[in-house]
């Protein structure tokens, strides 16, 4: 019998959660006893959901579909935000995302390069599908790294995350955004969650990194937005930028991301002085992936 992928990957995010979900955070009286495992067992999430064990074991298992009732109720169970709950939507077949026609690889549309070469202060960057770095500007490649001398095929956010021991430093707090990214990842995943180009690169930083492994396997989602971002650049210090993201509408797994700094703040000032010194050797920086 043909089985559902998108199924296998709702019965693992569930998994997930229910690891994840304490039984005194769920409400459930403590027995006393030692648990096995971290989280709730099934047949708990089956009590609270007032549903039979063996069907929600069979969810898990990706073996039945759920309806639209039995996943608001999961929902309410595993105190899932909206993000989680668009995505486990999503996977169980309950609601759509916006796809359009795919390739191998994407090309940023071309009026986001032209808005990335005006901004002068701002970083921007363009992401695609499965955080691949489509594009950015002079001062993201100032800030970050110069991505023009990273191969095309490495050019993705989250690979660079836990890959580049560079970005690994500039970031103040790493970890917090490396977990982000993942989260991120894992969010776009849903419009197709069994992409090879996504399945290679999941298996490739699997290898790698075991915190990579530990925290995708924790199945956190979150959709891109606003927050702060803590840099610590070798030439002008302690950055706080603020991050804005916007679709495109013309391709909507392309998304402009800019980090952006209150005026007069000494991120402000820092930003004006690292663009006064690329004034004198800015050739070359700019690019599209």
């Amino acid at each position: 019998m043909h089985r559902d992928p998108s199924l296998d990957e709702l019965g693992a995010f569930l998994k997930g959660r229910r690891a994840q979900l304490s039984p005194d955070t769920a409400g459930l009286p403590g027995s006393g006893e030692p648990r096995r495992v971290p989280g709730l067992r099934r047949e708990e999430v089956a009590r609270l959901a007032a549903i039979s064990t063996d069907y929600y074991t069979r969810l898990e298992q990706g073996r039945v579909p759920a309806s639209v009732t039995v996943l608001d109720v999961l929902v309410q169970v595993f105190r899932l935000d909206d993000d989680q709950r668009d995505y486990l939507l999503t996977l169980a077949g309950k609601t759509t995302v916006p796809t359009v026609g795919r390739s191998n690889r994407q090309v940023a549309q071309p009026q986001l390069q032209y808005l990335l070469d005006d901004l002068t202060l701002t970083a921007g960057f363009v992401i695609g599908r499965n955080t691949d770095l489509l594009a950015w500007n002079s001062m993201a490649a100032a800030l970050v790294t110069d991505f023009g001398r990273i191969p095309e095929e490495e050019r993705n956010y989250v690979r660079l995350v836990f890959t580049d021991p560079t970005i690994r430093v500039l970031y103040r707090d790493w970890e917090d955004m490396a977990r982000l990214a993942l989260s991120h990842l894992r969010m776009d995943s849903r419009r197709n969650p069994h992409d090879p180009r996504l399945t290679t690169l999941v298996e490739e930083l699997s290898a790698l990194d075991p915190q990579f492994r530990l925290w995708w396997t924790s199945h956190d989602v979150a959709m891109r937005a606003g927050g702060a971002r803590l840099l610590r650049h070798p030439v002008v210090g302690d950055l706080t930028l603020q991050r804005s993201t916007f679709i495109c509408a013309e391709d909507p797994e392309q998304q402009l991301v800019v980090w952006t700094a209150e005026p007069g703040s000494r991120t402000y000032k820092a930003l004006r002085t690292l663009a006064s010194q690329l004034g004198m050797a800015s050739e070359g920086l700019d690019g599209v992936a």
